[in-house]
C-alpha cells in the first residue's frame, strides 16, 4: 500500500521537519510513500478535491481557516483519512474528537511518539482497504471488512450487514474463506466482525 501523506502548517520550519521525520519512518518501515506539504488550509482543499491523501499532519492555529475547520470539511467527504494533530496548543483536544482524529501530538513532538502514531495510521489503513468482493445480481460489489459488522445464514441465503443489507446464495464457509482473523464464528448461523463487539455473555454477542 502506497501512503498519500499531506502535512498543513503555515510554519515552513514545521513543514521541513515533519516531512524529514515522515520520510525516516517510512525509509525504516521500508513503506512507499509521498509526502506534500500545504501552508494554509485553503491551498489542501483546492489541492486535494480528487481525495488522494490518506494520512493528513494537520496544525490547528493557522491564518483564515484553522486547523478544526479544515477537519470538519475533510471528515464531511471522507471518513476513511486518519487526521493527526500536531499543535502547540491544548485548547482544542474535544473538538479532535469530534472529528475522529486519531492523535493530537503536542509540538515539540519526538520522534517516537510521533513513529507510535503513524504505525498506528497504517496499521488503520491496512485495515480499512480490505475488502470482500462479490458478485450480486449480475454486479460486482466492493464490501470493505470495516462495514461489516455481522453476516448471518438463513436457509441457503447469507446476509451480510454493512452500510447496506446485501443477499446472497452461497455456503457461509466458503464466504468466510475470504475474511480475515478479524471476524469470528459464534454458532453455526453467525459470522461477527470483532471490532463491532461491545459485550459478550454466555448466551449472546452484542454489538454496538
Amino acid at each position: 500500500m502506497r501512503y498519500q501523506i499531506s502535512i498543513c502548517d503555515d510554519e515552513q520550519i514545521w513543514c521541513e521537519l515533519l516531512t524529514k521525520l515522515v520520510c525516516r519512518w517510512a525509509e525504516q518501515r521500508k513503506y512507499p510513500i509521498q509526502i506534500t506539504c500545504f501552508q494554509t488550509a485553503e491551498e489542501f482543499l483546492f489541492q486535494e478535491s480528487d481525495k488522494t491523501t490518506n494520512i493528513v499532519l494537520l496544525d490547528i492555529e493557522m491564518k483564515k481557516m484553522n486547523g478544526i475547520d479544515l477537519a470538519k470539511k475533510i471528515r464531511q467527504e471522507n471518513k476513511e483519512i486518519q487526521i493527526i494533530f500536531v499543535t502547540g496548543y491544548l485548547d482544542y483536544i474535544q473538538d479532535g474528537y469530534e472529528v475522529e482524529a486519531l492523535h493530537y501530538l503536542l509540538k515539540p513532538i519526538t520522534e517516537e511518539k510521533l513513529y507510535i502514531v503513524l504505525d498506528r495510521a497504517a496499521e488503520r489503513l491496512l485495515f480499512l482497504d480490505k475488502s470482500l468482493i462479490l458478485t450480486i445480481k449480475g454486479e460486482t460489489i466492493r464490501i470493505p471488512f470495516c462495514q461489516i459488522r455481522y453476516i448471518e445464514v438463513q436457509k441457503n441465503y447469507l446476509t451480510i450487514h454493512a452500510q447496506e443489507d446485501y443477499e446472497l446464495k452461497q455456503p457461509l464457509y466458503e464466504l468466510e474463506k475470504n475474511l480475515d482473523d478479524g471476524f469470528c464464528r459464534t454458532g453455526r448461523s453467525f459470522l461477527v466482525n470483532l471490532h463491532y463487539i461491545k459485550k459478550i455473555t454466555k448466551k449472546e454477542v452484542i454489538l454496538e
